[in-house]
Order: C-alpha cells, then structure tokens, then sequence
C-alpha cells in the first residue's frame, strides 16, 4: 500500500529529554527502525513534528543582538532541513536499498484565517509559570499552560494547499521513500499577483498529513504518537482504548485540542474525503496497527461502521 506516516514529536524528543543532537539522533534511529519494517511491504511519504526544535531554533536566533531574529516560517523551514536530515540519513542506513529524498514543503494558508487572532500552537521548550509570564512580556509571546509547565503558542490556520504536492507525487511514483511537509510544512499566503510568502505560524503537521494523503491518494494514513490509541475518558477510572470509529462518532467526543484533537480531526477528515482508512496508535505498534490489530481505525466506509467499540 501507499501509506502516509505523521511521526509525533516523540519520535525525536520526548516530554523532559535534553533538546541535543545525540537525543535527537538516538530516537530518530528508534523510529526509524519502525519504518524501515513499514518500508519492507509498503510505498512510505513521512511526515514529523518539529514543535521543540523551531522552538530552540527560536531561542538561538534571539542569542545574536547585532541581528534581528529571524522569523518563524524560516526557523520552520531550517528545522525541515535539520529533522528531514536526520531521519534522511538513518533511512539510508537501515535500508540502503531504498532512495530517500527529504523535500522542503511549503503549505498554502489563507491570510484571513481566524487562527492568526488565536493562536493555540505550543511550539519551544517548557516553562515554569512565572518564567513564560516573564518571556511573554520581554518578547511579544503568546504562552499558555501544557500540562503542568507553560510553553509559547502561535497562530495555527488551515492548511488549504501543498506547493510541491506535484514534485512529491513524481518522487513517490519514482520508488523514492519521500520526507516532506515537516512540523506541517513551512505556511505561506498567495498573493492576488500569485507570489508566495512566509508568514509566523505553524501549520498542524496532522491536518497537513492528511491533506498530503488525499492529494497523493494514499491507501491509508497512520498518526504515530506515544499512545497505544484513541482513548475515551482519559486520564479518568473509566478511560478506554477504542478499536474503531465512524468519523461522525468520534466528533461526538471530546478531545484535547492540543494533542489529540488534531489527530483525531485528521484521520475523520481522511476518512471522509477519500473513503479509506486512517489509524492512530503509538510508534512502535505500527506494524501491528496496519495489519489492524493494534491502534484505533477511523473509517467512513465499512458497512455499518456507525459506532465505536473498545480494544479489548
């Protein structure tokens, strides 16, 4: 099959890890032996997070005073360049045999999206209250609470379209294992001349997963992430694993707009748009969770498939 891949940003740095090269490097080489099992029976497009790293990028720009800090959709475009590096060069170690070929993606948003006057996006490392108020302060942030640390957020509109969806479609009909559209691809607006440029936000990298996978026509998508699926009730005494579910029973839950919201938002919006299979589960159940014996389905075209039911 033609599978779209959304690694989660714990497939390079987990809640607390250092933000170093080694880290980085040793859990990209971790998911990337996932991938290299996919790869075996499957055409890969691979997609990542980049939430920490555009935000440490961030901070190191702020670090040089003689020059004005860069913006975000450049520091976006550098991490696609770092993370599509990594992941491009352990691929090629674990399956020499394979092309590997990381593409900066750029994703068309429209400049009016309500998103701009909300932002919602965490981005960067995690803070103390008392320091995100003072970070807030001293450079314009916008920050909120994640968990129980505090982290910046930025404005997260709509992707509405992919610049290179027709230079990744001849790469994929090539053969040639594709990274692209990472941390949800570098967001620019189209002028009324037609020209593009960058502006400061990050595109949801789920909801761009899914737009890439509709427009690529892929037989599935799988948002990896560090749960083992869809969970009703979380962090409640009633909390369960949900096997499968309709896009429309899946709406009717509520989820954390932060995390697994989008997940979830995406796999309906695949589901719906294209009639075939979307997954979420955790990283090192993606094998199983293609074969379909692990993760939560989201589907709009089983029969029946007007409901949910556990994992058991």
């Amino acid at each position: 099959m033609r599978l779209v891949v959304a690694l989660g940003g714990n497939a390079l740095l987990r809640r607390g890890e250092p933000q170093d090269e080694a880290t980085q490097r040793a859990n990209v080489r971790a998911a990337v032996r996932v991938l290299a099992m996919l790869a075996a029976d499957h055409d890969l497009i691979v997609t990542h997070g980049n939430g920490p790293q555009v935000g440490l990028l961030a901070l190191a720009s702020e670090a040089y005073r003689e020059v004005k800090p860069y913006a975000l959709d450049v520091l976006g475009a550098e991490s696609q360049g770092m993370i599509g590096y990594l992941l491009a060069e352990a691929l090629h170690d674990e399956i020499p045999e394979r092309q590997v070929a990381s593409l900066l993606t750029q994703i068309v948003v429209d400049d009016d999206d309500p998103a701009f006057a909300n932002p919602t996006k965490f981005i960067g490392p995690i803070y103390e209250a008392s320091e995100a108020r003072r970070l807030a302060e001293e450079r314009g942030w916008s920050v909120a609470p994640d968990g129980d640390h505090w982290r910046r957020v930025v404005p997260s509109p709509e992707p509405r379209a992919i610049v290179e969806a027709p230079t990744i479609a001849i790469l994929v009909e090539a053969g040639v294992l594709v990274i692209c559209a990472g941390g949800g691809g570098v967001p620019v607006v189209v002028t009324s001349e037609g020209a593009t440029h960058g502006v400061e936000a990050v595109v949801d990298k789920d909801l761009t997963a899914a737009l890439l996978a509709e427009q690529l026509d892929a037989d599935a998508l799988l948002l990896l992430t560090d749960v083992s699926a869809v969970m009703t009730d979380w962090g409640t005494p009633k909390e369960r694993p949900l096997a499968a579910a309709a896009p429309w029973a899946l709406r009717a839950l509520d989820f954390a707009p932060g995390s697994m919201g989008p997940k979830v938002e995406a796999a309906c919006r695949f589901a719906e748009r294209t009639g075939r299979s979307a997954h979420i589960g955790a990283l090192e159940d993606a094998v199983s969770i293609v074969a379909g014996v692990a993760g939560t389905l989201v589907s709009d075209a089983r029969d029946g498939l007007e409901w949910w039911e556990p994992r058991r």
